[in-house]
């Protein structure tokens, strides 16, 4: 009887001991997926942001004859000052200083809200209008081109933003967001993304979020370099810019 106890209490004990190995293996296993995981989302970062800084400098170094003559041509067409700057949100929630060169008037801010009934964005948390009398000739020309956004190399440059993510909203559009909006915030915000070259201000909110979030949830330095050439033709194009 002892022996029969001792064998089935041998077994029981020898059970235990393979089940916390089996454990202790699977606890390994996800440790080592979840470090190899950290490392991949490390190094992508890491590429991204040595893609952005080199590509910035080179951009502001190398197009510095065309940010002269664009700051000559804003000042000349309208009083006040040659670039626009404005509090954005960005990654995880945080504030940032954004840039572009002016393209509406100087007063064009306190103008807005007389302008609020005639938003043509349909869901109301953007502000878009295609005939916007506020913005000056020569700003006409740099949204069609979409010249005015160049100043945001220096927000690429600093590190504020990338040239590729979700274009950053103000903070007044932030606290309208859902909580699925917020994912937009995941990521550092940039100059182009995948609505910008799919229609630009043509593309409503909605759609926006959902192409932020595809680009959100598979990252790519390679995709990103193919929504960098892509924007070449959109911005030729002009669809959606106003």
């Amino acid at each position: 009887m002892e022996s029969l106890l001792e064998r089935t209490h041998d077994a029981d004990l020898n059970q235990l001991v393979r089940e916390l190995a089996s454990r202790r293996c699977g606890n390994k296993r996800r440790s080592l997926r979840l470090r190899a995981w950290k490392l991949t989302v490390g190094a992508s970062y890491a590429a991204k942001r040595i893609l952005d800084f080199v590509s910035s400098a080179v951009g502001l170094l190398v197009l510095s004859p065309l940010f002269l003559a664009i700051a000559v041509a804003v000042k000349l067409s309208s009083p006040g000052p040659v670039f626009f700057s404005q509090i954005r949100v960005g990654r995880y929630g945080r504030h940032f200083r954004f840039w572009k060169f002016r393209s509406m008037r100087e007063d064009a801010e306190s103008q807005k809200s007389a302008l609020l009934s005639q938003n043509e964005s349909k869901d109301g948390v953007i502000f878009k209008m295609k005939d916007d009398p506020r913005i000056t000739k020569v700003g006409r020309f740099l949204r069609r081109t979409s010249l005015d956004e160049l100043p945001q190399l220096w927000n690429v440059f600093v590190g504020d933003m990338s040239l590729v993510g979700p274009r950053p909203p103000v903070p007044k559009e932030v606290e309208q967001y859902t909580l699925e909006d917020r994912k937009r915030l995941d990521v550092i915000p940039g100059i182009t993304c995948l609505w910008q070259i799919e229609g630009r201000s043509e593309i409503p909110f909605n759609e926006q979020v959902r192409l932020d979030k595809e680009y959100i949830l598979a990252p790519s330095i390679w995709k990103d370099i193919v929504i960098l050439l892509k924007t070449i033709p959109a911005i030729i194009g002009g669809k959606g810019a106003y």
